[in-house]
């Protein structure tokens, strides 16, 4: 294990970070919090960049083979299987679909001027961004007002030591 890694899992020798509880961990000192916060998004981001560099190895090494695989057996996408030696290698390759929006808006025109309901056809999920919505006049807000739901996002944190001055 790394030193990082280690320091990042372990703040004190007694108790690992790993086997902390929220409580615990909420309890720490703040220099122990904060550089348990730096070590761990350092470990996060190497961990990160290596399985990256991983799945590219794997794609290198593998990709060729399970497209063949996939097209003896009649498809583009989906999950497949290779041998490589001892290994069983699955690979799935998912279907990504993105539609037009600017040609499904002029089809659901034509479905609905031919008398057939759109809905029966097209999902449809209206949404407004907020930075336009922010920037209407007063009037048109609350047109829409009871339509908006905010809910709160996941927060995030950057922890720094202040030193005495209030300094960074």
């Amino acid at each position: 294990m790394t030193s990082s890694l280690t320091s990042a899992l372990q703040i004190e020798q007694a108790t690992p970070l790993s086997e902390m509880t929220v409580a615990q961990i909420a309890l720490l000192p703040a220099a122990q919090l904060q550089e348990a916060h730096i070590n761990l998004l350092n470990v996060q981001s190497i961990v990160k960049s290596v399985l990256e560099r991983m799945h590219s190895a794997l794609d290198q090494r593998y990709a060729e083979s399970a497209k063949a695989a996939r097209l003896a057996s009649g498809r583009d996408f989906g999950i497949c299987h290779i041998n490589d030696g001892e290994l069983r290698v699955t690979v799935d390759l998912p279907k990504k679909v993105t539609w037009d929006q600017k040609q499904l808006s002029a089809t659901a025109a034509r479905i609905e001027a031919a008398g057939d309901k759109v809905a029966d056809y097209i999902d449809t999920d209206y949404s407004i961004p907020e930075s336009r919505f922010n920037n209407w006049p007063p009037a048109l807000m609350e047109q829409f007002a009871q339509a908006r739901t905010v809910k709160p996002g996941k927060p995030t944190y950057r922890l720094a030591l202040v030193d005495s001055e209030g300094g960074l």
